[in-house]
């Protein structure tokens, strides 16, 4: 109830300090994480350490990638999706992921997400809506960054990370997510191509 002061449509719980509200507001940061604040430059040496320790308490490749998408998602500004697709059966399936649902299956070779697994690269893509073939799983996304994970030399997932702001993914971000790509690489356990 609210009381006669306040204004009404407002909710106290929204006042982050006169800081807008958008899709990571009113989330607690995780321990020993410094919160990603719009703006602010993500420290990828610590993001890497954090990683490396995240893999050696659990390399199997499920509660890793869970652990990694919910930590990436907490230490980048502005997202609003960041997660995994892992190839199965010849097609990206969804994987452990922080944001909106998403979409279940992508073809290799289609949207962001299937061209980057089908030409082994990565995709920086500053505005998703003048990328041919984008599959919108999010209308808010306008800007998208995935990475090929591979395991056993093959291109076993790759990393998609989504943000609602055009352009938000740097030369210098990209290298710092490729960086933790390859500790992600270094110390996952994915099971046999083939296997579950």
């Amino acid at each position: 109830m609210k009381s006669a002061g306040e204004p009404q449509g407002a909710d106290p719980r929204d006042e982050r300090k006169g800081e807008a509200m958008g899709p990571k507001a009113g989330r607690e940061e995780p321990a020993g994480m410094p919160a990603a604040h719009p703006g602010e430059k993500t420290d990828y040496d610590t993001l890497c350490r954090q990683a490396e320790e995240l893999l050696k308490q659990e390399p199997w490749y499920v509660s890793a990638l869970s652990n990694l998408s919910a930590l990436i998602y907490a230490a980048l500004p502005d997202l609003n999706w960041a997660g995994f697709y892992l190839l199965r059966d010849g097609r990206l399936t969804v994987g452990p992921f922080q944001g909106k649902p998403a979409c279940i299956h992508i073809p290799v070779g289609r949207g962001v997400c299937g061209t980057a697994i089908g030409r082994d690269e990565t995709l920086n893509v500053p505005d998703v809506h003048a990328f041919p073939g984008h599959i919108a799983c999010d209308s808010a996304s306008a800007s998208e960054i995935v990475l090929p994970v591979h395991a056993d030399g093959r291109a076993a997932a790759v990393l998609d990370i989504d943000s609602p702001r055009p352009n938000r993914f740097s030369a210098e971000e990209e290298a710092g997510l490729k960086r933790l790509v390859r500790v992600m690489e270094a110390g996952l356990r994915f099971p046999p191509a083939g296997g579950e």
